[in-house]
């Protein structure tokens, strides 16, 4: 077999659906209140909002009077109001209240649709297939881990999401970030694949080795990084990406497809503390105080990274949709692996 992968870039591929079945994110916890929050899943527009107990919950974007968006309206208790003539809606989306009704008129029977929704570590989590789910969200179980200090960054780009994903998996792209880049020198070992995911396994030289209580200064001063060899695993978990570098870092990039040429995700990146045995000691308000205080310390080094990578993402997008026969000679044999999900998740969905 050849070491070169000659793989086009195919409309089976770049314009390519999703598999419904399955957990995406589509906000932060922090985004959703009662006043609706307008989204989009794959062509879908979703309006999110808070009852009078918290809870969240998620209606079709349409109020089926006048098709324009509820996410303009306002939760009303547990129910959600149109802002153009105040048509209610519960969280099931069956029309409850038409204000201008006469006596003698009854409620439309008009219903649009719910999604199962779930908010989890810090994130909203929802199912846009039409059955029942069957599995449970990813889950970041770091998020509230105590060992663990976070960073958030929203990735925004014009392409499709396989690029995104791509990118995610392809450790060879690393001189493209230059000091913002956690590794240097690396290379591929092996791949693990089933129905649901693809590992690739990588060897790399970290430049950050968490083990002292000045270690986390490392993440702002170049100066005090030495490299050091470490196991670096990515992981395409259908439809998440997931990246383990030694036993110090961790990153989630948490999808969610708008259409054939957009894509949002969620980007969090997490710095370990388990190595501080005496910071386990100390009581649980004050490692609570340390985790909060420290969330987003990898801010610049993170919104950097994907500043360069939307730049090279965009720039493929934008060639394929100028001709989208040109081919890609391609060395990373993980890419092969990564098409392959893609496509047998939609085949089978």
């Amino acid at each position: 077999m050849s070491s070169i992968f000659q793989t086009a870039q195919n409309r089976d591929i770049r314009q390519l659906g999703i598999n419904p079945n399955h957990w995406y994110v589509v906000a932060r916890s922090d985004e959703v209140t009662n006043k609706p929050l307008g989204v989009t899943i794959w062509q879908q527009a979703i309006a999110l909002y808070r009852d009078s107990q918290g809870q969240i919950h998620a209606l079709e974007d349409r109020c089926p009077h006048r098709q324009v968006k509820l996410s303009h309206g306002q939760a009303i208790a547990d129910e959600l109001k149109c802002a153009y003539h105040g048509w209610r809606f519960n969280s099931e989306g069956k029309c409850t209240t038409v204000p201008y009704l006469a006596a003698n008129q009854k409620l439309p029977n008009c219903k649009i649709r719910h999604y199962p929704v779930i908010e989890q570590d810090g994130f909203i989590w929802l199912f846009p297939g039409n059955v029942e789910p069957s599995t449970e969200p990813l889950g970041l179980p770091e998020w509230e881990h105590l060992n663990y200090i976070a960073t958030v960054a929203i990735i925004k780009c014009n392409a499709h999401y396989s690029y995104l994903i791509e990118n995610l998996m392809d450790m060879y792209h690393g001189h493209l970030h230059q000091d913002l880049q956690a590794w240097a020198e690396a290379t591929l070992q092996d791949i693990d694949e089933d129905a649901n995911r693809v590992d690739a396994h990588y060897q790399a030289q970290s430049y950050y080795k968490i083990d002292k209580i000045w270690s986390i200064s490392q993440l702002f001063f170049p100066a005090l990084r030495r490299l050091h060899p470490e196991p670096l695993d990515v992981s395409y978990i259908y439809p998440h990406w997931v990246s383990t570098l030694g036993k110090d870092f961790k990153i989630y990039c948490l999808l969610c497809p708008v259409n054939e040429i957009q894509t949002k995700a969620y980007l969090i990146h997490f710095t370990s503390l388990n190595a501080f045995w005496r910071l386990h000691k100390l009581p649980i308000w004050f490692r609570r105080f340390v985790k909060d205080s420290l969330f987003g310390a990898a801010q610049k080094l993170l919104d950097g990274l994907v500043v360069q990578d939307v730049q090279m993402i965009e720039e493929e997008q934008q060639a394929y949709l100028q001709n989208s026969q040109t081919r890609n000679y391609e060395f990373n044999r993980a890419l092969v692996n990564v098409q392959r999900l893609m496509k047998n998740q939609v085949d089978n969905s």
